[in-house]
């Protein structure tokens, strides 16, 4: 049985809305392990093509993201892009319309998995995103697919969407994450897909609790 805050590897996939950053996070602080989500990073990234103008010059933003430095503090509840705190930037319906399109460029792909991959090198982490269990860390000790239908994912990112005074409809929020889902699947480089040996976890109807002593039960045995 795993014992807190043993150095096991917990790879999470699911599409936008799914509940795997929330998850994540407290199975984290169930374990004692650390908690790595791989899409603010893509998000971090976003950030800087924002700051420089660069949303439509991959060759320039692919040099920024060899230059720049992204760093998380508080177990992944905050992230820093070059010593800034951004973990509100990130978040942003600007950067919400942008990221997939950025995070589908290889070369940008293949830096931040590196970046990923070094920081889980001694395990002890639990890493979530879209394509942890596939390509990050493929030998994960444990992989979990987290999904939910449409209409449930929306409504969550609606609620967070409100709780942070964003201007939005739930249609419009659904619409964004249908677009998302398509970029994400569709993307010739680390496509999202379930792993063949992940568990997979329909999180549809059911509370984060349950879907996280559900995970920690796996886990333990």
């Amino acid at each position: 049985m795993v014992k807190l805050g043993e150095r096991v590897t917990i790879a999470m996939d699911g599409p936008a809305g799914s509940g795997k950053s929330t998850v994540a996070r407290k199975v984290a602080e169930k374990l004692g392990l650390l908690y790595l989500d791989s899409g603010a990073m893509y998000r971090a990234v976003t950030v800087l093509a924002i700051q420089h103008k660069t949303q439509t010059n991959m060759v320039k933003l692919i040099e920024l993201v060899k230059a720049c430095e992204i760093t998380f503090d508080d177990n992944g509840k905050k992230i820093f892009l070059n010593s800034a705190d951004v973990s509100d930037q990130i978040r942003t319906p600007e950067v919400n319309r942008l990221v997939a399109d950025i995070a589908k460029v290889p070369e940008i792909r293949t830096e931040i998995v590196r970046h990923q991959q070094k920081i889980g090198a001694d395990g002890g982490i639990i890493a979530e995103g879209r394509d942890l269990t596939t390509v990050v860390f493929p030998h994960a000790d444990f992989k979990i697919y987290l999904d939910a239908s449409m209409q449930e994912r929306a409504k969550r990112r609606f609620a967070e969407l409100q709780s942070q005074n964003v201007d939005t409809t739930l249609e419009t929020v659904e619409n964004e994450i249908k677009t998302r889902d398509e970029k994400d699947t569709s993307r010739e480089h680390s496509p999202l897909r379930p792993a063949e040996d992940a568990t997979r976890v329909d999180t549809t109807g059911k509370t984060i609790d349950e879907v996280v002593d559900f995970i920690v039960k796996i886990v333990g045995k």
